[in-house]
């Protein structure tokens, strides 16, 4: 289970955003401003699920083309979970993110490319330290043709080579996606000094960065 530390203090916020830059960081995790939800409907919209929503969120919010990413729950029975509820790992769901994105600008074989560039998708029901089925790796497919496409990507990566192990992750019809609460949104923009996100999102981010430079939006990636 995540630490969850929320700065409330804006000149706090100021001083631990530079302080991350002088170590390193990525300058922005996002770099447009946040789109209304009234004109989330014009953008094709995917989920996934790879350990940490906070993780997966700041991943994709740093790809040209996509407009927003939202945190929230997937792949479980129950109704509206809560954040302590998902935690359990009785719920049924997975930390997941929803992705709305131009399909004009990226496709969603892309979108494949960079959620594999994400994590260590040989993983079984975790990412790093957060072990548990709510954080278990999951491609929520919304038609055939997407379906079809994880599957060939999966082979494919699988024939590859390229990992010592299997991949791990689950194929799966999208059902529901639960919004997550207000605080897990943009987690890794607010809270720049949390121990968890200085520790395990920032590299995590960094490491799928150094993979995609050529999908990254203007002004991001490795500095």
């Amino acid at each position: 289970m995540k630490t969850i530390h929320i700065l409330l203090c804006f000149p706090i916020f100021l001083a631990l955003s530079s302080c991350g830059q002088k170590q390193g960081y990525p300058t922005a995790v996002r770099a447009t401003t946040k789109v209304p939800s009234a004109e989330l409907s014009k953008y094709h919209t995917a989920v996934f699920a790879a350990g940490c929503f906070w993780c997966e969120e700041a991943v994709f919010e740093s790809i040209n083309g996509v407009a927003e990413v939202i945190s929230g729950y997937a792949g479980g029975t129950t109704k509206n979970p809560t954040y302590e509820q998902s935690n359990t790992g009785t719920t049924g769901h997975a930390e997941s993110v929803e992705v709305y994105y131009d399909s004009t600008v990226i496709d969603y074989k892309t979108l494949l490319r960079v959620y594999f560039a994400s994590g260590d998708l040989t993983q079984v029901n975790g990412q790093g330290p957060d072990l548990g089925s709510q954080y278990r790796s999951i491609i929520f497919y919304k038609n055939p043709v997407e379906k079809a496409m994880v599957e060939e990507y999966i082979a494919t990566l699988n024939a590859s080579k390229k990992y010592k192990r299997p991949i791990s992750v689950e194929v799966t019809a999208f059902t529901k996606f639960w919004l997550a609460e207000d605080y897990h949104q943009d987690y890794v923009l607010h809270n720049p000094g949390s121990s968890y996100v200085q520790h395990e999102s920032i590299p995590r981010l960094k490491r799928a960065q150094a993979q995609l430079g050529d999908v990254l939006k203007p002004g991001l990636g490795q500095h």
